[in-house]
């Protein structure tokens, strides 16, 4: 398997501050405010009513007055399950019946997955802002001698992307927003490999690098009521080196290359009435951009054939303003996965089509200041698995996958 695979993990479901299990489909992490949790991130690129907007649309900054700050955190619960179906050892260590356990509940514990943003307002026409988060990564660990160990034991991702942005007011009607990321990545994969005809020992990646993207953004108000959002953050090439060593003494060094996806999101909210606020979103992910994740050593060389497809993501989502200080939101997504066949599916990546369910509640415990709670049950529909891609170095890893996650956020946004 390939170091660099570590990102498709995601299907765990993300998790931890900088080190995950993946939320949405793959290994990407939505989660990088709580204040839309609630909705389900239904109207992300459109919303700005914080400067957690800096991530999803930095168009949207232009809503903003004087000096904003918002900080959080989400914590994420997955749970990843595997029943075995007639797996099988590598034909190098005798083939036959796999034998080990199920691998306990690989998706880990609750993680954190903290965010921070600032956003300044230096004139009626100009703003610059900065986020921190952590859009990227993922966390899973199986029992050392589970049936699949061949192909992972634990795959460990973190990214830190740093995102300093501007916007311009072009007129009442239209914002438009640029921003650039550096963005570090450090990645850990550990299975047993296999030597030789009956000779295996377990082998630890461990890599890291880091590179540049770009994200730009607009904001529409057709009407009063209306805001449109359109917002897109570029692929960003990693290069990542570090070293492997193995359980038997052995050492090399290794490298790895992935591009991670480029993302677009329409979206949209509309107030209703006095009470009401209605969100919708449409997102798409490039996850075509890996179809093989790959590592180089001097020793053990290893690939992965994913073919991943791009994806889709559709929300929607509302709130009703109870009072000037309370107000409840809801919201519902559909989250598409980029493995879409059971032969291409990794262990590392059971990943399968998820439904967001979710609620939230915003206090304003003053006129410039919001606290947010949000909470998310994400259903993932039964994964089946038949990776077969190297029956004589991993053998066959054959069954069925359940996983659902828990998340819970709190998010404190203030402006000066």
């Amino acid at each position: 398997m390939n170091k660099m695979i570590t990102p498709r993990l995601i299907p765990a479901l993300i998790a931890v501050a900088f080190s995950g299990t993946a939320s949405a489909s793959g290994f990407q992490l939505l989660e990088q405010n709580a204040s839309g949790l609630g909705n389900a991130y239904a109207g992300s690129a459109a919303v700005a009513e914080n400067a957690s907007t800096i991530f999803y649309n930095p168009a949207g900054m232009t809503e903003l007055k004087g000096i904003s700050v918002s900080v959080g955190v989400n914590a994420i619960r997955p749970s990843f399950q595997f029943t075995n179906n007639a797996s099988t050892n590598p034909v190098a260590m005798g083939g036959g019946a796999a034998t080990g356990g199920s691998g306990g509940d690989a998706a880990g514990s609750w993680a954190p997955l903290p965010n921070g943003y600032m956003a300044y307002q230096i004139n009626d026409k100009w703003h610059i802002g900065v986020g921190f988060g952590a859009p990227f990564g993922l966390a899973t660990e199986y029992d050392e001698n589970w049936i699949g160990r061949y192909h992972s034991i634990k795959f460990d991702i973190k990214t830190y992307n740093l995102n300093p942005s501007v916007a311009y007011k072009v007129n009442e009607f239209i914002s438009i927003g640029v921003g650039v990321n550096w963005q570090r990545i450090e990645a850990e994969y550990i299975k047993r490999a296999v030597l030789g005809p009956g000779v295996s020992a377990l082998v630890t990646n461990k890599l890291e690098g880091d590179a540049w993207g770009w994200n730009v953004g607009a904001t529409i108000q057709p009407r009063l009521d209306t805001r449109i959002g359109i917002s897109y953050r570029s692929t960003i090439k990693h290069k990542a080196s570090g070293d492997q060593n193995f359980s038997n003494g052995l050492s090399s060094s290794a490298k790895a290359e992935v591009e991670l996806p480029d993302t677009f999101i329409l979206s949209a909210v509309h107030n209703l009435n006095d009470r009401w606020d209605l969100l919708a979103d449409a997102s798409w992910t490039g996850w075509s951009s890996i179809p093989k994740l790959t590592i180089v050593s001097g020793i053990a060389s290893d690939s992965l054939n994913l073919q991943f497809r791009d994806t889709w993501r559709f929300a929607a989502g509302a709130n009703y303003k109870v009072n000037d200080a309370w107000k409840l939101k809801m919201g519902i997504a559909f989250d598409q996965s980029p493995v879409y066949e059971a032969q291409h599916r990794p262990a590392s990546l059971p990943d399968n089509n998820r439904t967001w369910f979710s609620l939230g509640l915003q206090y304003a415990p003053s006129k410039t200041s919001t606290i947010d709670v949000g909470y998310s049950y994400l259903k993932v529909k039964s994964t089946d698995v038949s990776n077969d891609e190297s029956l004589a170095m991993r053998g066959l890893l054959s069954g069925t996958y359940n996983a659902h996650a828990h998340i819970v956020g709190m998010q404190y946004s203030a402006s000066f």
